[in-house]
C-alpha cells in the first residue's frame, strides 16, 4: 500500500501537461489534481492515503512504464545532442571526420556538409559569429534524425 501511496505522489508531483499524458481512470485523475490543491499537510496526507486506495484498483504497470519514460527524456535528449557535438567535432577537427560520417549515413550529402564544415572553420579561425557552425549542427541533426525513422 505504500508503494501505491508513493507512485500516486510520483503523480501528483508530475506537471499537468506530463500527467494528461498517462491514461488514468477519472476518479483516480480527479484525486490527484485535487490533492495539488492542498496546503494543510494533515489534509494533504489523507488526500495521499485515499489516492493510494484507488491506486490498489488501477493496474500499476503502465503508469511505472509512463514515469520511467517521463524521466527519461531530458537524459536521452542530452545523449543525443552529445552525440551531434561529437559528429560535429569530428568532422571539423579531423581529416577523416566527414568521410566517416557519409559512411555511416550514406544519405548525407557529402558537398553540402563539407560546405558547412569549411564556413565553420572559417569563422573558427576569424573568431566570428558561429552561424555556419551551428548550421552544421541543425544539418547533422536532421540527418541523425532522419535516419533514425
Amino acid at each position: 500500500m505504500h508503494e501505491l501511496q508513493a507512485l500516486g505522489g510520483a503523480l501528483v508531483a508530475l506537471e499537468p501537461a506530463r500527467l494528461a499524458s498517462i491514461d488514468l481512470p477519472e476518479q483516480l485523475a480527479e484525486a490527484i489534481r485535487f490533492a495539488r490543491t492542498l496546503r494543510a499537510h494533515e489534509a494533504r496526507r489523507r488526500q495521499m492515503q485515499y489516492i493510494g486506495r484507488l491506486m490498489r484498483n488501477v493496474d500499476e504497470a503502465p503508469i511505472r512504464d509512463a514515469l520511467e519514460r517521463i524521466a527519461e527524456g531530458p537524459a536521452r535528449e542530452r545523449a543525443r545532442f552529445a552525440r551531434i557535438e561529437r559528429w560535429r567535432e569530428r568532422i571539423l577537427d579531423e581529416a577523416d571526420g566527414l568521410q566517416a560520417f557519409v559512411d555511416t549515413h550514406p544519405r548525407a550529402s557529402r558537398e553540402r556538409l563539407a560546405q558547412l564544415a569549411g564556413a565553420a572553420r572559417e569563422e573558427r579561425a576569424k573568431n566570428g559569429r558561429p552561424h555556419s557552425y551551428r548550421a552544421l549542427f541543425r544539418e547533422l541533426e536532421r540527418l541523425l534524425e532522419d535516419g533514425n525513422r
